[in-house]
Formats: structure tokens, sequence, C-alpha cells
């Protein structure tokens, strides 16, 4: 019997990435005799390499056509898009195969950004996508998220240090946008705060700020923000106790792993659908819930828009800390 062969679209981020994996585990268990395939940009191809339910992957080349070419050679029956954006409407557009999109309730993100009128619907981003696949009569098995980690990746915490390896809180620093990351100072407050010890979690762009931070923690701290690659960070959030950590790509995996989450929100708000998806039941969702000028963006900021950063200067160091402690 010949398979079904589906192409998955999903360019970026990170955490978007990890978002569709229940569309992929869903899709895979649930449709007879299907192959899977997935592109992505070449730097989020980690992300998906190594999960099993994917039969390829592919990256964007450097040229459309070059990557149209590598994708009319497979033979597609369907493309599940989503990312649903100019260019992938210029992919299905030069591939001529039947495709399905997820609904990105653009206009609804707007008038919440910009009128504070909440139109979204109660709906995870997670089960928009897997309500694209409902033509194949496929159903979310509410299994959460799923990250697999390479063997070689896997990170033993003892060798970053003996204190380690008895268990440690993960704070994550960066943000991909600074209105969505926890302040220096902030990080340092709850740091003190906290009585366990802490690993801080990040990529190379996120290192010398994370070596101040952990100059002016007096507790056991270690900074390994770019020393490893993000396979690597992601074995770091898989075995601790307890993540801290804005709205990034490092929470949803967090989420993959089940881990106990406490999520801080700056600009960006839970109800644009894509807070911790199925977490460990015991995490926590702190922000600022009546600041008027909360979300100011769908996706983030450079710097506060209205330079008072009252979304995460004002988020409460002592009531954070005291749950991190009790969820440790």
């Amino acid at each position: 019997m010949q398979k079904i062969k589906f192409l998955i679209i999903r360019f970026s981020s990170i955490g978007d990435i990890v978002l569709t994996s229940p569309v992929v585990r869903n899709l895979k268990q649930q449709v007879e005799n299907v192959e899977i395939h997935y592109i992505t940009k070449p730097q989020f191809k980690s992300i998906v390499d190594n999960n099993p339910h994917i039969d390829k992957v592919h990256v964007l080349k450097k040229s459309l056509k070059e990557t149209v070419e590598e994708l009319k050679y497979e033979h597609f029956d369907y493309i599940i898009d989503l990312h649903r954006n100019l260019r992938t409407a210029r992919f299905k557009n030069k591939l001529k195969i039947i495709s399905f999109s997820f609904e990105k309730l653009n206009w609804e993100k707007w008038q919440l950004v910009n009128f504070k009128k909440n139109k979204m619907p109660d709906v995870h981003i997670v089960d928009r996508y897997v309500d694209t696949l409902k033509v194949f009569d496929v159903k979310n098995d509410n299994q959460g998220l799923d990250y697999f980690i390479p063997e070689k990746d896997e990170v033993n915490v003892s060798e970053i240090a003996e204190d380690f390896s008895k268990g440690y809180i993960g704070v994550v620093v960066g943000a991909f946008h600074y209105t969505k990351k926890l302040t220096k100072e902030k990080i340092i407050a709850i740091c003190n705060k906290i009585d366990k010890p802490i690993l801080l979690l990040g990529g190379p762009d996120n290192a010398e700020e994370a070596e101040e931070i952990k100059k002016e923690v007096s507790g056991i701290i270690s900074n390994t923000c770019g020393k490893y690659n993000l396979n690597q960070s992601a074995s770091l959030v898989k075995q601790a106790n307890v993540i801290l950590t804005p709205d990034t790509g490092l929470m949803h995996i967090a989420s993959a792993f089940k881990k106990k989450i406490v999520s801080v929100w700056g600009n960006t708000v839970p109800e644009f659908g894509m807070y911790p998806y199925l977490p460990h039941p015991d995490s926590e969702i702190v922000e600022i819930k009546d600041l008027n000028c909360r979300p100011c963006s769908k996706i983030g900021f450079s710097e506060c828009p209205k330079k008072h950063f009252k979304c995460i200067n004002d988020l409460d160091e002592n009531y954070i800390a005291k749950k991190i402690n009790d969820l440790f």
C-alpha cells in the first residue's frame, strides 16, 4: 500500500515548533500508513531532528526555487501549514498540493492589543494546530508536548557542580524580545530569596547578563548561558525541579517535560493562547492583570513603549520566590 505523504510547515520559532509536536504525534498515530515530513529554518532543525514521529526533515534553502524543487521530488499528498504567512502561500502556490492551514486570529489579536477587547477564543494554540487535521478525523490525545533529546546531548548536571545533583531551580534569563523578559535586577532580587541551587539558562546573547546576575546572588548559582546548545539546555530544563521563565521557547520545552513552571508575563498575555500547555499541574502563571497597557504587542518590543515597564517591574519577587521554594 502506498504511503500517504504529509508535509508540515512551521518555519520558526523554538516555542512555536515545540507547540506543533502534538500535530505530528497525533497524525502519525491516528492515520494509517502515513509518512510525515517537516520543513523549518536550518537553525531550528535540531528541535525536530530527533522526533521519532517525523520521517524526514527539510530546511529552507537560500532560494525559494531550490526549496520547491526538493519538495516537488517528494510527491506529497497534503500540506499542513502551521505557519501561514506570505512565504508559505508562495510555497503552496508553487507545489499545487491540497493544503490545510490553521487560523492565526490576527484580527482578534490586533483588537486585544489596540483596544483591550478580548475576542480570542479560550482555546490553546495547540488545540488550534491539531484542529487543522480534523478532516482526517484526527483528535487531540491530550498527552501534551514532545521534545526529544539525542543521547549525545544529555547533560550530567553533577559535572557542572556536585551541588546540582540533588536538585536545582532553572531560571531562564533571556527572551527574544526585551519586554517579555525579566530584568537583571528582578532576577537578582528573586534569586537572592531562593534557598535552593540555581542554574541560569539561556543562549550566548544572555551570557554576559547572566554572569552579572551570578556575581550579585549570594547562594549556590551557576551560569550555563551560551555554554550549551539548545538540546543540552533542554536536558538541563528536563532535570530541574522548578523552572522560572518568561514567555519563551524554554517555557514550552519545560511544558513538554511536565515540569513545575512559574511563568512570568510581561507585555504579552496568556489570552493569546500560548501559555504553558499541560505542564505539571502545580505550575503557576504570574502577571500584573490590572495593568491597562497590557498587552502592548502580540510579540514584544526592544523597550517598554511607556518607559515604565510596570508589567515586569511591579511583579512581586517575594511571592515568586516563595512559590518557587514551595514547589521545590
